[in-house]
């Protein structure tokens, strides 16, 4: 029996039409339109690092539900429902909570970008019993430390080998993925069942949520911890992550990162210099219209020899060299122009350059690790970095102070899932802006080596929970590029300041002189070493032709 056959015997088309009838038929219980927010990993994403992307211990909600590595957490599963029919004062029998959850089997079906294959009862135990075992999972964040180390070990009955705390990291990893999520509300509406009182449902959510975020997010200094409004809005644990780590602002506007006052200096400063470089063009101009007029006799025979192609070209290559000296630009046009006026296509392409470089940030960056020095280089260069406490929306550059602001960030063993499935999240909702991508895209660009991460660890920058600095490095170079385009204001305006800052430096400025026209220009070698020829050609001609030593000789007498 091939495949397509296999297939075609597992489908029931009487009960594929009776279920679409159905759900055309049927209403959702609350007239709202709920948008996808369950979805599928990019499969760019899931070659590049699938085991951040596929859960490892247990499977929450229907994408990976029946697969057979998941079957040995079922019964930790079925141990969590018991608790909370147990632990209910008026013997709540479980089937009445699956009860409860079939009425809103379409709503919870229109969480999942994915086609549900599964009869209404089937999804109901399903999801009923997944919300038993998370609630009881994210019960111990709600208790403070000392309580929640005591409470980890107690549950051995559902976590893995006596309640070890590596096999509560990997199942909090398979909590957070985006593909093992259900709807948030089904928490709150099993809590309420068991609780009978929506306020102490909300409660107890709260406590349990807020603990979760302080232990499994990466910016624990924050100031604003979630609230019940975050949780009524958020779709699910991922979603409400995302919710409360990724700011929140209009117009693409965050923290501006210059004062009007700043940005008219600077602007005044470019008009002077504008003015500058004009008047000395403008005296160029009456030089050159008054020469232009002698054409006559000599006159015309000198300006023949001097602006012939020969002299032009062995003049251009060391003008080309002097010109890009520091304090010597202001000068290079007007030069240019009354030396070099056949010199007409070399200055559009000029320009051409110059307009492409001042678009640079009204374009999206490309789907590449972003043009920026790394840790080490900019702190070469002087430029100071500083922590903050503010999370994301905190980035900042300070052009006086070539100060550079970065939240702080704690790195352990479950950040990378976390920050994959975040981004893959911010990816696939099409929310807007990809503030959360863009910002592991700064982190990735200035972060190359060990080093990198070893001088943000020592500014508190990053908070290290890994073994090496190595392994954040690794951590941060290995987060997967964006599969579409990304620009966020904010921080593309705190990259582009860098940048400017970092290029303005004498230091980098002659560096790069001298890798391009010293070390890198194989053009300036071989001119010096033909030169240098044709000098020891010349000394042996002189030479062969009149006997050196007899004239140095003569010269030491007379002297």
């Amino acid at each position: 029996m091939d495949s397509n056959s296999a297939l075609k015997s597992d489908f029931d088309e009487n009960d594929w039409v009776v279920r679409i009838s159905r759900n055309l038929d049927e209403e959702l219980e609350e007239e709202i339109e709920i948008p996808v927010s369950i979805f599928n990993v990019p499969k760019t994403l899931l070659i590049s690092h699938s085991i951040s992307y596929v859960p490892q211990q247990i499977a929450i909600g229907p994408y990976h539900y029946f697969t057979p590595e998941h079957y040995e957490m079922e019964r930790y599963k079925i141990a969590a429902a018991k608790k909370i029919q147990k632990d209910h004062r008026q013997n709540l029998k479980f089937h009445q909570i699956v009860d409860q959850v079939k009425k809103f089997d379409q709503k919870i079906r229109a969480y999942y970008h994915r086609y549900l294959n599964f009869n209404g009862e089937t999804l109901a135990w399903m999801m009923a019993v997944d919300a038993s075992f998370l609630l009881e999972f994210l019960r111990i964040y709600a208790e403070k430390e000392a309580a929640r180390q005591v409470l980890l070990t107690s549950m051995s009955h559902f976590i893995d080998i006596a309640g070890k705390k590596s096999a509560h990291n990997a199942v909090l990893r398979d909590i957070v993925m985006l593909e093992n999520q259900i709807p948030l509300f089904l928490l709150r509406k099993v809590l309420e069942f068991q609780l009978s009182s929506l306020d102490l449902a909300d409660e107890l959510l709260t406590s349990m949520l807020t603990g979760f975020y302080e232990v499994i997010s990466p910016f624990k200094s924050m100031e604003e911890l979630p609230n019940i409004e975050v949780m009524t809005k958020s779709a699910h644990l991922l979603d409400f992550l995302y919710r409360t780590i990724v700011p929140k602002f209009e117009g693409g506007r965050c923290g501006t990162m210059e004062t009007d006052q700043e940005q008219d200096e600077i602007k005044e400063g470019e008009e002077n210099s504008f003015e500058k470089s004009s008047n000395v063009q403008k005296f160029v101009d009456l030089i050159w219209k008054a020469l232009s007029k002698l054409d006559h006799g000599p006159v015309r025979i000198i300006k023949r020899i001097f602006f012939s192609k020969p002299i032009e070209l062995m003049l251009k290559l060391p003008w080309t060299i002097i010109s890009n000296f520091p304090g010597l630009k202001l000068l290079k046009q007007p030069i240019e122009k009354l030396f070099f006026p056949l010199n007409k296509e070399g200055g559009k392409e000029e320009n051409d350059e110059k307009s492409k470089a001042g678009g640079n940030f009204e374009k999206p960056p490309l789907v590449e690790e972003i043009n920026i020095p790394s840790v080490t280089e900019l702190s070469k260069a002087g430029i100071r970095f500083v922590a903050t406490y503010a999370g994301i929306s905190s980035v900042n550059f300070d052009v006086k102070t070539r100060t550079f602001y970065l939240p702080v960030v704690c790195l352990d063993v479950n950040t990378e899932v976390l920050l994959r499935n975040l981004v893959a999240y911010e990816t696939c909702s099409g929310s807007g802006q990809m503030i959360f991508t863009r910002y592991t895209e700064l982190m990735n660009g200035i972060i190359d080596t060990e080093e990198d991460a070893k001088l943000l660890r020592e500014k508190g920058i990053i908070v290290n929970h890994l073994k090496r600095d190595g392994e954040v490095a690794k951590l941060l170079n290995g987060m997967s590029r964006s599969i579409r385009l990304t620009k966020v204001e904010f921080l593309d305006k705190a990259i582009g300041d860098v940048n400017k800052c970092y290029n303005g430096r004498f230091k980098v400025k002659f560096k790069k002189f001298v890798n391009k026209y010293v070390f890198g220009s194989w053009k300036i070698l071989t001119f010096l070493a033909a030169i240098l020829m044709l000098f020891l050609m010349a000394v042996q001609a002189f030479c062969s032709v009149y006997s050196c030593p007899r004239i140095f000789n003569r010269v030491q007498n007379f002297q």
